[in-house]
């Protein structure tokens, strides 16, 4: 007689389903795929539209915000009195950063956003939310224990530097204004663009230190 183990039919189950796609995804993929079928969406499109916000909209667009920071002290000044002002001068301005706060990090404080109750994200300028951002382990943690959240993102805050988070709202955005890394002097902003991670936008970043012999 064939013997019967449910601690070995669960694993086959975790097996066959462990690389599926989240309900969610799938949800949006049915979707999609109806779409599609009816002749009422391109597939193309939408993977166009998916890199245009991950690889070009953003982050870069928040990259050159920044560096446009780091070397013009007028700009700055304008950008952390008034974001949405000061990013429209890039032409960025969207319906995500029409209430944008910029917040920046220094020697003796570390700037960190989430967004508790709506995982709110200026993605105009930073891009696609990443999964881990919109997560409730995010949200929660991200407040309720800053310094841990950071560790796991490899950033060891000393205890001299006070960790502050900003929490978005659906009125209101954050977008953290990372410290020019030191041994940038006299680089273009481009280059300085080249530096900053969408991680340091949000605040789980913070050396932007540039590696040795990285090129011009």
């Amino acid at each position: 007689m064939t013997s019967f183990s449910s601690d070995r039919v669960a694993e086959i189950h975790r097996q066959l389903h462990i690389h599926l796609p989240s309900e969610p995804a799938l949800r949006v993929k049915a979707l999609e795929s109806v779409l599609v079928e009816k002749g009422l969406l391109d597939g193309r499109m939408i993977d166009a539209w998916v890199e245009a916000f991950a690889e070009d909209i953003g982050p870069k667009r928040g990259a050159q915000v920044v560096a446009r920071a780091w070397v013009d002290p007028e700009y700055k000044a304008r950008l952390i009195a008034n974001g949405p002002a000061a990013i429209g001068e890039f032409g960025f301005l969207g319906l995500h950063t029409s209430h944008l706060n910029v917040a920046e990090n220094t020697d003796e404080v570390h700037i960190s956003s989430s967004a508790r109750l709506c995982s709110c994200y200026p993605f105009s300028i930073l891009g696609i939310a990443p999964n881990w951002y919109k997560t409730a382990a995010y949200r929660a943690r991200a407040v309720r224990d800053p310094r841990g959240v950071l560790a796991e993102f490899g950033v060891d805050i000393d205890d001299r530097v006070e960790v502050r988070v900003w929490d978005s709202t659906a009125e209101l955005r954050y977008l953290v204004l990372p410290q020019r890394p030191a041994g940038t002097e006299g680089w273009s902003e481009a280059r300085l663009a080249g530096l900053v991670t969408r991680n340091s936008m949000i605040g789980t970043d913070r050396d932007l230190t540039p590696r040795t012999g990285e090129a011009v």
